[in-house]
């Protein structure tokens, strides 16, 4: 039996399907089987996969049926004590699975293990940003309330025995699967993170995290299945996870240049938990807002990329000027 299954859900990912599957080949640890499950692919995915000869890959094609349930035709296929869960669009550095399985190891309470992330474009070259997570132990409580824990769906490393005692991903929810996942595990288990950023998350300008009206009926539907049993002092917790989800989805609103519909958010965020405006993102976002009416949308898309450049670390500009580029840390 491998030690890792390595679950990737595919479709139409050829365009970059095989730059993920060799960085999962080029891990310092070899004793895993990847599946990969293709979803109803119309790009030659499948036939690209089956030509795979590295006697660990498995191919599995399904007709089309979202990312949950190609991921939970992964899991059930699985033979691995620990599960890796990676989009095909990602890429792991070579030290991953190393590091999180002897963590893993050396640690039997933690249930799942993340790492922090570099962000990348299409092209996969690195945006200047490092997504932190620095959550460990009960982190419940931080999910409800929609603080970041995991940092994206291709950095947990998970033990076997979390699904099976918690079940698969929900394939009804069409947004927010992952969070739902977290927070089913994290009732039973602890989580921990490897504070190195091992995993290049590629990002794309026509993300479904856009979709901010699906969103939000996703989260109200995972945040009260979660607090159907809790004890009452638990409660308040759910007013400040819709405080700040309302935040998050105004910021989106702010990205797709829908002024009235962040403000909308904006307002939704304080009637949930007015003691949100005290918060540094409300203020930010505050002033994003006031920038944007005044401004409009060209003017200040501008004003936030030199904001941006100006954030910018001295080292990473030292760095730059030797012509070499890590990632600003954020």
């Amino acid at each position: 039996m491998p030690k890792v299954s390595v679950i990737i859900p595919a479709y139409n990912a050829l365009a970059y399907l095989p730059e993920t599957i060799e960085s999962v080949f080029k891990q310092t640890f070899s004793d895993f089987e990847v599946l990969i499950v293709d979803d109803g692919s119309s790009d030659g995915t499948a036939a690209w996969a089956t030509q795979i000869t590295d006697p660990r890959v498995r191919v599995i094609c399904q007709k089309n049926q979202g990312s949950s349930v190609a991921r939970n035709t992964g899991i059930t296929a699985a033979k691995g004590e620990y599960i890796a869960l990676l989009d095909a669009d990602d890429l792991w550095e070579p030290t991953k699975l190393e590091k999180q399985i002897r963590f893993l190891e050396e640690n039997p309470s933690i249930g799942l293990v993340d790492t922090w992330t570099i962000l990348i474009n299409q092209q996969g070259k690195s945006t200047g940003r490092i997504i932190v997570s620095s959550a460990e132990g009960d982190v419940w409580k931080q999910l409800v309330q929609f603080q970041p824990v995991c940092c994206c769906d291709s950095t947990p490393l998970i033990r076997r025995s979390c699904f099976e005692n918690v079940g698969l991903f929900n394939p009804d929810l069409p947004f927010l699967e992952d969070l739902d996942m977290w927070i089913r595990i994290a009732a039973s288990y602890e989580f921990a993170a490897i504070k190195e950023p091992l995993v290049r998350y590629r990002q794309h300008p026509q993300s479904k995290s856009t979709n901010c009206k699906g969103t939000l009926e996703a989260f109200r539907t995972i945040i009260e299945q979660a607090f159907e049993t809790v004890p009452a002092e638990l409660l308040p917790l759910r007013d400040k996870g819709y405080a700040r989800v309302n935040l998050y989805l105004a910021w989106r609103a702010i990205n797709n240049k829908d002024y009235e519909q962040a403000i909308n958010y904006n307002h939704q965020a304080i009637a949930h938990h007015p003691q949100v405006i005290l918060s540094w993102d409300f203020l930010r976002q505050s002033i994003a807002l006031a920038l944007l009416k005044r401004l409009g949308s060209q003017t200040y898309d501008k004003v936030r990329s030199l904001v941006q450049t100006m954030r910018r670390s001295p080292g990473e500009w030292n760095s730059r000027l030797n012509k070499q580029s890590p990632p600003a840390r954020t």
